[in-house]
C-alpha cells in the first residue's frame, strides 16, 4: 500500500464555524471564536486527529448587511490570525498553521515577516493562504472608496506573490555564521537586495529575518474563477477548493492539474481539498435530524443576508416563493456566486429555500455515518476529485470530536489516512518539497516554482 493515495485533511475554522447557525445549536460554545482556551482545545484535539492543518479564513471587514440580520452573526468580530497562530503554536507540535492575508490590503513586506516569523515560531509549520479580497466594505477600511476591479486584484496578487517569496529568500540556508572569534554574524555574500519595480509594488529588501524552516510556508489559494484557477496553477501548493458535485470537482481538478502541466509545475506538487460539511451520526437518519436541525435556526434575516453577500447583489427584495431572478456580473467573488446561482438551477429552488442553505452552507456536505463518510471520501479520493478535504464542523466542541473519534479511525482502518505524521513540517506532512532559494544553491533546496517573467522583474 506504500503508493496508495491517502487523504490530506484541513480544519476550516472561520475562526470556528461557517454555519450561520453553529453557536445556536445545544450543547455548542457561543463564545468559542473569542475564548483562547477553547480555540487552544481545538487545535490539539485536530492533532490528536492527526490533522495536516488548521485553516483560519479571515476577513478586515464586518460584513455590509443589514444590521438586523448582522446581529445574528457570530463571525462578526473575530482573533486576527497572526496574533492566535503563534499562541496555538506553542501549545502543539505537528498541526500545520495556515492563516489567511489579502494581498489586496497589505503590504507584501508585512506579509513576508509575519509569514517567516509564524514558520520559525512553529518550527517550520506555517502556510499562507493569499486571498484578494472579495468584500466591497474591505476596501472603505483602507482608504478606497471602491474595490479594485477583479482582474486587477489578481494581476496585483501575482506580482504580491513574486515579492513575498524573493523576500523569503533574501538569505541564503547558510548566511548566519555567527563566527563569535572573528565576530562575525553573516557572510555578506549570502545576503540578497531583491530591489523589486513592477506594475504594482516597489520593494526593496531585504527581510530582516532568516529565510524560512520550510523555505518558504506552504502556499494556499481559494480562488475557484479562471483568474483564480491560473493562479493557482502557477504558484499554490494547496488549494482551498469549493465543489458541490463530485463531476464538478473532478472537473475543476483536472483543470488545475492540467495548467500545471502546461506551466512545466509537477502535477504532484498542489493538493487540491475541497470544502466539506460534515456531520455525523449513529444512523444516516441521525446524522441527517442534526443537519435539519442545525438549518431551522438560522433566521431568514441572517439567511437572506448570506445568499445577498454570496450573490453579490442585494437580495432583500426578491421573491422569497419566487425562482432566484436572473443576477447580473459583479466585482465580488465570482465562483461563491456561480455555485449559488448552479445550486438554485440544479435543485429548482426558491429564494427563500436557496437562502435558507445559503445561511447554513450551500456547498459539498457529507451526513452521515462515520462508514458512509469514509465511503464517500474515499470515492473523491480514488476518483481524482480531491487529494483530501478541509473539514467544516457543524458546531463545537461535538461535530469536532465527532469526527475525530468517529470518522478517523474508519478511514485509518482503511489505509487512507495517517496513523502518525509522517515529519515536523507543513511540507513534510503534505508531501511538498522545499523550495528552492532563486538567488542562492543550497543542498536544503529541492524544487523550483514558475516565475511569471512579465509581472516579476528584478534588478
Amino acid at each position: 500500500m506504500a503508493d496508495q493515495r491517502r487523504l490530506h485533511l484541513g480544519a476550516f475554522m472561520r475562526p470556528i464555524g461557517i454555519h450561520t447557525a453553529w453557536w445556536r445549536y445545544p450543547g455548542s460554545y457561543p463564545d468559542a471564536n473569542f475564548n483562547f482556551q477553547h480555540l487552544a482545545r481545538f487545535a490539539q484535539t485536530l492533532e490528536r486527529g492527526r490533522f495536516d492543518a488548521f485553516f483560519m479564513a479571515d476577513h478586515l471587514a464586518v460584513l455590509n448587511v443589514p444590521i438586523d440580520a448582522l446581529k445574528r452573526s457570530a463571525t462578526v468580530t473575530s482573533f486576527d490570525p497572526m496574533t492566535l497562530l503563534p499562541a496555538l503554536a506553542v501549545l502543539t507540535e505537528h498541526i500545520g498553521l495556515i492563516a489567511t492575508a489579502s494581498t489586496t490590503y497589505n503590504e507584501p513586506y508585512h506579509i513576508a515577516r509575519k509569514f517567516a516569523s509564524l514558520d520559525h515560531i512553529s518550527g517550520g509549520r506555517a502556510g499562507w493562504n493569499v486571498v484578494t479580497s472579495g468584500n466591497p466594505m474591505e476596501a472603505q477600511n483602507f482608504g478606497r472608496e471602491d474595490h479594485l476591479e477583479h482582474a486587477m486584484r489578481y494581476r496585483r496578487a501575482r506580482e504580491f506573490f513574486d515579492v513575498v517569496t524573493g523576500l523569503w529568500d533574501s538569505w541564503a540556508d547558510d548566511a548566519f555564521i555567527r563566527d563569535v572569534e572573528a565576530g562575525i554574524y553573516f557572510d555578506p555574500d549570502k545576503l540578497h537586495v531583491l530591489d523589486h519595480k513592477g506594475e504594482f509594488l516597489n520593494v526593496r529588501g531585504p527581510l530582516n529575518i532568516g529565510r524560512p524552516i520550510q523555505g518558504w510556508p506552504v502556499i494556499v489559494q481559494a480562488g475557484a474563477s479562471d483568474a483564480g484557477r491560473q493562479l493557482a496553477a502557477e504558484t499554490a501548493e494547496l488549494i482551498f477548493g469549493a465543489a458541490g458535485r463530485i463531476e464538478g470537482a473532478r472537473a475543476f481538478y483536472a483543470d488545475v492539474k492540467t495548467r500545471m502541466d502546461k506551466l512545466g509545475r509537477d502535477r504532484n506538487r498542489l493538493k487540491v481539498l475541497p470544502g466539506a460539511f460534515v456531520v455525523v451520526g449513529d444512523t444516516v437518519e441521525e446524522a441527517r435530524a442534526k443537519r435539519a436541525k442545525l438549518d431551522s435556526l438560522v433566521h431568514y434575516e441572517s439567511a437572506i443576508a448570506s445568499l445577498s453577500v454570496m450573490l453579490g447583489v442585494d437580495a432583500s427584495g426578491f421573491d422569497p416563493d419566487g425562482p432566484l431572478p436572473d443576477i447580473p456580473e459583479t466585482n465580488a467573488s465570482k465562483s461563491a456566486r456561480e455555485r449559488v446561482v448552479e445550486l438554485a438551477a440544479s435543485e429548482k429552488m426558491t429564494v427563500r429555500q436557496l437562502a435558507q442553505r445559503a445561511g447554513g452552507y450551500s456547498g459539498l456536505g457529507f451526513i452521515g455515518t462515520p462508514k458512509t463518510i469514509a465511503d464517500e471520501m474515499e470515492e473523491w479520493l480514488f476518483t481524482e476529485a480531491a487529494d483530501g478535504f478541509n473539514i467544516m464542523f457543524p458546531y463545537v466542541p461535538d461535530g469536532l470530536d465527532d469526527f475525530v473519534d468517529l470518522v478517523i479511525p474508519e478511514l485509518q482502518r482503511r489505509g487512507i489516512f495517517r496513523h502518525e505524521y509522517e515529519g515536523q513540517t507543513l511540507r513534510e506532512n503534505l508531501g511538498l518539497p522545499r523550495p528552492t532559494n532563486q538567488f542562492f544553491d543550497s543542498p536544503r533546496n529541492e524544487t523550483r516554482f514558475y516565475r511569471h517573467k512579465r509581472v516579476c522583474r528584478h534588478k
